[in-house]
């Protein structure tokens, strides 16, 4: 029985979603909640409060109490101000998609939601979440009056490319908990899922000698040419401890007039290994790579990426082999 209940729950959900989503169709940025895409039902605690009303009500009839009948009134108008304020709690607030974050096979990527007030009034207790309606609920945040906050949805990452966020929702139970409100968003969003990299047990090729053409100036190792205030994606071997423990701030060292060693990660060089081994093994050098301030470069089949470095490099070069297609390789 319990599976036959399962069984039927489920398909009910499923053809709930799938008239949610004809009725609305696909979401383009930035999404308002609009009042006709906002839906309603009291929560189990507004259904006590239902049925203790009803008592009241025939208790009040039946011994003919004008005291007990005005206070049931008085709460049925109370629960009905409470439906009003829950449902307008979430119309015309405003979502904006600020980032889909990128991050390995194993992890989770994570979408950065900005959610936009217009109205005079503080929204509280306003819920994103992934599950099914009824479903778990997340930490509620509250929008400021004419402001803005953030929030954020992760999703795991169970297999290279691209992970969609097909359908989340955005719902609150505020003021009293008596009605829950919401609203069902279907944005075109994906995040991309990069590979896992493998172990360091195999050394990358080496293929050539730079002088410094293809390098940064931060990252040789020949001339010590001075700091420079630390930037996101510089290597923390070239952070200035010293100097950062002497109070003066986290700086990176500067060289200049280097040799370093650069490499291209070729698909071709890993032979014997299935497709996914030799993705694993390429994301591996790549941070490595990426890491020691080497330059590098990546070729694929169909595909090259020339040598350079620095964190939009390193994001180009792990996408390239996220959304690596083996069909498309083999047609080529």
């Amino acid at each position: 029985m319990a599976r036959l209940l399962q069984t039927v729950r489920a398909r009910i959900d499923r053809r709930t979603r799938q008239w949610i989503l004809r009725r609305q169709g696909r979401d383009t940025d930035p999404v308002e909640l609009r009042r006709q895409r906002i839906y309603i039902l009291p929560t189990r605690l507004g259904v006590a409060y239902a049925a203790m009303l009803f008592a009241m009500l025939l208790g009040g009839m039946n011994y003919n109490n004008n005291l007990g009948l005005a206070l049931t009134f008085l709460l049925v108008g109370l629960g009905l101000v409470t439906m009003h304020h829950c449902h307008g709690t979430l119309a015309g607030l405003k979502l904006r998609l600020l980032a889909a974050e990128p991050a390995f096979v194993g992890d989770h990527v994570r979408f950065r939601w900005v959610l936009e007030n217009a109205a005079a009034l503080s929204r509280p207790a306003i819920e994103l979440r992934l599950e099914r309606i009824g479903g778990a609920r997340g930490r509620p945040i509250e929008v400021p009056a004419l402001g803005a906050v953030e929030s954020s949805l992760r999703l795991p990452a169970g297999k290279r490319g691209l992970v969609p966020l097909e359908r989340f929702v955005v719902s609150t139970a505020h003021p009293l908990g008596l009605f829950r409100a919401w609203a069902v968003v279907h944005p075109t969003h994906a995040a991309v899922a990069w590979p896992r990299p493998a172990t360091r047990d195999r050394a990358p090729p080496r293929t050539a000698t730079d002088t410094g053409g293809a390098q940064l100036q931060s990252v040789g190792d020949e001339d010590f040419a001075g700091l420079r205030p630390f930037a996101a994606g510089d290597s923390l071997h070239r952070v200035a401890w010293k100097a950062y423990a002497r109070g003066q701030g986290l700086h990176t060292k500067q060289y200049a007039g280097t040799d370093v060693v650069s490499h291209v990660f070729d698909w071709d060089s890993l032979p014997g290994l299935d497709t996914e081994e030799r993705l694993a093994q390429l994301c591996r050098w790549v941070l490595d790579a990426h890491e020691r301030g080497e330059a590098f470069g990546l070729r694929l089949p169909n595909l090259t990426i020339d040598v350079n470095l620095g964190p939009a490099h390193r994001e180009r070069c792990l996408n390239a082999l996220a959304l690596f297609e083996p069909e498309a390789a083999v047609r080529g």
